[in-house]
């Protein structure tokens, strides 16, 4: 998932042109619009706009300078710093005067070049950890997924059987202690917090935990519909909080549709783990479908 590109549709690449981009190691990403793209505008710029949840007004913007190339294309560099709050921004280009209340036209995908993505849980990142990750829409357009945590803990292998899930983690933007421990929390606070030891793998930052799936069933989880998030909890005094296991140091944006885990059926439910929407870790447990007749 290095380089993709998106193959040309009908869509008016006047109105919404293509854009390649370029992500370096330190989320730094590069901007190039075609030649002849907005020539009449003398300072054109590039808007991005936190995708404000259905039914709310957008309500965070932010301006980039864009500048013309010897070969007539506009380039961009959208830098680390400052960094992106968490969420989905959208890109538009500005045609006509300037500021975020100018006429705008959204981008669509050219090629993008995330290989430098790949293996980023191979670094130890420092807090805040960010993370940004260009993607195509549903619609076609282009987007960057951003992430941005106090800490976080990033994980590196999942092993599932049909009694239990095995998770290998490394946590980043915080010190992991040895009396850190896994939490298991019911989503909706329906339920007690199931805690399991970290154990330490190797030394580091590392440490896996094991969720054994017959437990959480016999937690009340196999009688209705459950979704357990799973955290880590480090006694540590610039960790005040719980930190996210999740997947989020590599080029994939959304990974609920592609990294997909098999159920196991424990007890009259059924359990599968499963990346949210934001990519975090998550375990559901549901009563077993009555098997047909």
């Amino acid at each position: 998932m290095s380089s993709q590109t998106i193959e040309p549709t009908s869509t008016d690449d006047a109105l919404h042109p293509r854009t390649h981009c370029t992500v370096d190691a330190d989320g730094r990403i590069s901007l190039v619009l075609p030649s002849g793209t907005a020539a009449d505008v003398p300072a054109p710029q590039l808007l991005l706009r936190l995708r404000p949840k259905k039914g709310q007004p957008e309500k965070t913007l932010r301006v980039l300078d864009l500048q013309r190339g010897d070969d007539g294309r506009l380039n961009g560099v959208l830098d680390v710093e400052p960094a992106l709050p968490e969420g989905r921004w959208d890109l538009f280009l500005l045609t006509a005067g300037a500021g975020p209340d100018a006429p705008r036209h959204r981008l669509r995908p050219g090629m993008r070049d995330l290989r430098a993505l790949v293996d980023g849980q191979s670094r130890q990142r420092h807090s805040p950890v960010a993370v940004r990750v260009p993607y195509a829409t549903k619609d076609g357009f282009l987007a960057v997924r951003t992430w941005l945590r106090t800490a976080h803990a990033e994980v590196e292998r999942m092993t599932a059987t049909d009694r239990s899930l095995t998770v290998r983690a490394r946590l980043h933007g915080a010190r992991l202690t040895a009396s850190a421990t896994v939490r298991l929390r019911p989503r909706g606070g329906d339920g007690a917090v199931r805690t399991l030891r970290a154990e330490p793998d190797g030394g580091g930052q590392g440490f896996w935990f094991t969720v054994d799936y017959g437990e959480l069933v016999a937690d009340g989880g196999g009688a209705a519909p459950r979704i357990w998030d799973a955290f880590v909890k480090v006694e540590d005094p610039d960790a005040v909080a719980p930190v996210r296991i999740a997947r989020l140091l590599d080029d994939v944006a959304d990974r609920k549709g592609i990294f997909v885990y098999p159920e196991a059926t424990v007890g009259g439910a059924t359990v599968r783990p499963y990346y949210t929407v934001d990519n975090d870790l998550s375990v559901k447990v549901a009563p077993a479908a009555p098997r047909a007749m």
